[in-house]
């Protein structure tokens, strides 16, 4: 068994080690949530969109109303 000095020394490494792993961790969560906010608002202008578009706000022809060529 080694000594308690070896043990600390043990513990801190692994201690060390933990606290890069959770720093990345951490690093890896605020990344998925700056693409879950980008995906919501890309959602929310979809949503918009489509909405404009049943409504006829889009200036354009009609949703049911065949195109000039038929």
């Amino acid at each position: 068994m080694g000594t308690t000095e070896d043990r600390f020394i043990d513990i801190e490494i692994k201690l060390a080690h933990q606290e890069h792993i959770v720093e990345s961790l951490n690093q890896r969560v605020y990344e998925q949530q700056q693409q879950i906010d980008k995906l919501e608002q890309m959602c929310a202008a979809l949503v918009q969109h489509v909405r404009d578009q049943a409504h006829g706000n889009s200036g354009g022809a009609p949703a049911h109303e065949p195109p000039p060529h038929y």
